[in-house]
């Protein structure tokens, strides 16, 4: 006979968007069985997280640890660095023009992973299993995790945020729409001689967006989207002949690089699900929408899965995993999920183009948004948090026509 381990939450997967689910049901007073490998410590990346994402960090009591490895973002900038007939303008978004102090921190994800594994394995209520999830067996009550070893978890809701591929939205009857794109991101850590002034600089080309992030001192972190052919012709060069490349790309605006050791790359594609949840299963980060990486979406949009989630299973505590909580956590991530994932695609669609009409579009776009100030505070407010800039502006517009008072 199996062993079996009863909780009211399951969460598979333990990269950050797991690691956070996982905290977040248990400070809501959940019980967890927590399923995934000890998190891995050479993962180069970084990853941008935006203030409203920082603001939820700190409420789960994971900013303090993860704050003073983190570069403020003060400025955004994109570059047109095509070659093509219609280049669109230099566009620049500073934090200031919307009162804030920056737009969020690039934290590396050694840092970021570390604080959050500390912070699960001090957490009373969450039981860590470091294996995989073997088979999942949903049924109308409960929800079933077998592991390797026969050991059966049962919930009334399982979390998955195992990834892109994940096996639990398989498990869940949930299919998925796939577009592979022509496209792999080369990133790495690099030094530079001059300072960044915590300035990202996002520079489009023809195979996708080239962009630097910064980090503490004078470093920044770099996402380069190439062609998957030239991203493997890039990864073999030695570090002298890629420093050079990078620099050149730059335009040398951060003067010398030196690439840092560790190199990875990514085939880039965009996946969406039918559902964001079913038979007891709700979907989180990658397991809920993968895109390329424009705009650092990523994360930030997984952080908005889980906290919405938790706030729909606390108001469906005696069952959080019904039908009736899904369905709601179905139909409130919608507006959210698709409309981050059509912007990032058409974006990056618009880049790979060489149809004249797709090249002024996007000009056209990033002229308006220079130019025109309470746009671009409305682009930056909502990149922050969705609905936030239409409130702004319908706030400042109250504030500009004041309601009239009746003398009668």
């Amino acid at each position: 006979m199996e062993p079996a381990e009863t909780a009211n939450v399951i969460v598979a997967g333990t990269g950050p968007a797991g690691l956070i689910a996982a905290l977040a049901m248990a400070q809501a007073g959940f019980s967890v069985q927590l399923v995934g490998p000890a998190v891995i410590g050479k993962d180069r990346r970084t990853t941008a997280l935006m203030v409203p994402a920082l603001e939820y960090m700190e409420s789960i009591g994971v900013l303090s640890a993860i704050e003073p490895n983190g570069a403020p973002l003060r400025t955004m900038r994109i570059v047109d660095a095509t070659r093509r007939l219609i280049r669109s303008p230099v566009v620049t978004f500073h934090a200031s023009e919307i009162s804030e102090p920056y737009f969020g921190l690039n934290i590396p994800n050694l840092y970021l992973n570390e604080a959050l594994e500390q912070a699960v394995k001090a957490q009373p209520g969450i039981v860590w299993h470091e294996a995989m999830v073997e088979r999942w067996d949903p049924s109308a009550d409960r929800v079933r995790a077998i592991l390797p070893d026969g050991t059966a978890l049962t919930a009334a809701l399982a979390v998955a945020a195992d990834g892109r591929l994940s096996p639990a939205r398989e498990a869940a009857g949930i299919s998925t729409s796939t577009h592979p794109y022509p496209q792999a991101a080369l990133v790495l850590n690099f030094a530079h001689t001059r300072e960044h002034g915590f300035a990202s600089t996002e520079f489009h080309t023809e195979t996708g967006p080239f962009t630097q992030v910064p980090l503490p001192g004078n470093r920044s972190s770099l996402v380069w989207v190439v062609r998957p052919e030239t991203a493997d012709e890039l990864v073999a060069l030695d570090d002298e002949t890629l420093s050079m490349r990078v620099e050149e790309r730059m335009q040398s605006m951060l003067g010398r690089v030196t690439v840092e050791a560790g190199r990875q790359v990514y085939p880039l594609s965009a996946r969406l699900p039918a559902r964001f949840a079913q038979n007891r299963i709700a979907l989180v980060g990658e397991a809920a929408h993968v895109f390329p990486p424009i705009g650092a979406q990523g994360l930030n949009l997984g952080i908005r899965d889980v906290q919405q989630l938790v706030e729909i299973a606390a108001s469906h505590r005696s069952d959080p995993g019904s039908s009736s909580a899904l369905s709601t956590y179905d139909r409130r991530r919608r507006p959210d999920i698709f409309a981050r994932t059509g912007a990032v695609g058409l974006l990056n669609q618009s880049l790979l183009s060489n149809l004249l009409p797709a090249q002024m579009l996007r000009s056209a776009g990033l002229s308006i948004l220079g130019g025109f100030a309470p746009l671009r505070a409305l682009f930056m407010r909502e990149g922050l948090k969705p609905g936030s800039g239409l409130a702004a502006l319908g706030s400042s517009l109250r504030d500009s026509f004041p309601p009239r008072v009746s003398t009668h």
